[in-house]
């Protein structure tokens, strides 16, 4: 049985660039969540409208029915999961285990400064709402991505040992 991992935070935390580092270090596929987003809500992003639950929702289905394909050899999956309702649907009835949560947290200073400078659908003007809407989870493993990737990734796999 393979070990899915969810990395969750807002836009710019970090995200993609953890889950693809781990990925290589375990050997296990990386997801990345917003490839999973239709059309209509990346276009919604683009005109600065932040999405809604009834707009996520067929996005977090699918994310949900990859996890199941992958949960056989692992998977990582980077997904925002900002709401714990988000994340009890991610955390499938189906899955044959539980995923492994991280939560990636940054200080907002540094995520204006990282959406400034990537090119990426979701703008600067979304970021506040992400950050209003915003559940901590309860069960995760809380990363400040103050730190390195390499440190991050250890204390990652010190966890996922024990």
């Amino acid at each position: 049985m393979g070990k899915i991992i969810i990395v969750m935070g807002v836009s710019g935390s970090g995200k993609s660039t953890l889950g693809i580092a781990l990925g290589k270090t375990l050997s296990i596929p990386f997801l990345e969540g917003d490839d999973f987003h239709p059309k209509a809500n990346i276009d919604k992003m683009k005109s600065r409208t932040p999405l809604t639950d009834e707009d996520r929702k067929p996005w977090l289905v699918a994310l949900s029915k990859e996890l199941l394909k992958h949960q056989s050899k692992g998977v990582i999956l980077a997904c925002s999961a900002l709401k714990a309702s988000y994340r009890e649907l991610l955390s499938n009835s189906s899955l044959k285990e539980l995923p492994f949560w991280i939560y990636l947290d940054c200080d907002s200073e540094e995520l204006k400064k990282r959406l400034v400078g990537r090119e990426h659908f979701m703008p600067l003007d979304l970021l506040e709402s992400q950050l209003e809407l915003l559940e901590e989870p309860k069960r995760a493993l809380y990363l400040n991505n103050s730190q390195s990737i390499n440190e991050m990734i250890e204390q990652i796999k010190r966890e996922l040992n024990e």
